[in-house]
Formats: structure tokens, C-alpha cells, sequence
């Protein structure tokens, strides 16, 4: 199974996207942990918690290990 990628936006903001390119939420550094803050888009609106990983919104890493946060945010 293809992983996700992980780009720096700045110190505490990490795009999320599927292997096709499709952004699909955000890690956000908050007190310290990494939180994933799930999105989609519905009728070219952002829909935030929303779109193919929602039900892994709020999910918690300790680390930007880009296997384990694939393998985590892709298994459910």
C-alpha cells in the first residue's frame, strides 16, 4: 500500500497528502504532540475533518515518522 507524504509548511504545520498528490489534512504541533487534523473538500469548499481519513481526525504522534504515520492514518 502506497504511503502518504509529509511537507513542511513551517515549524508546527506538516501537509498530509495521498501518494496521488491529494491533500487530505495537516499534522499541527500542539503542546508538543503532532495531532492530525483531517480535510476534504465537498463541492470545492473546504470541509475541515472531513474527506477520506475524517475518521482518523484528532489522531496523536509523537514523532513525524512519515512509515508509522502511514501505516496508522491508512489502517482503519
Amino acid at each position: 500500500m502506497p504511503g502518504l507524504t509529509l511537507s513542511p509548511v513551517n515549524e508546527g504545520v506538516v501537509a498530509v497528502h495521498l501518494s496521488s498528490g491529494e491533500p487530505v489534512g495537516h499534522l499541527k504541533r500542539i503542546g508538543g504532540i503532532w495531532k492530525f487534523k483531517a480535510m476534504g473538500y465537498e463541492g470545492g469548499s473546504l470541509v475541515p475533518g472531513g474527506g477520506p481519513l475524517t475518521h482518523q481526525h484528532n489522531q496523536c504522534f509523537t514523532t513525524l515518522d512519515p512509515v508509522h504515520i502511514s501505516a496508522s492514518l491508512l489502517s482503519k
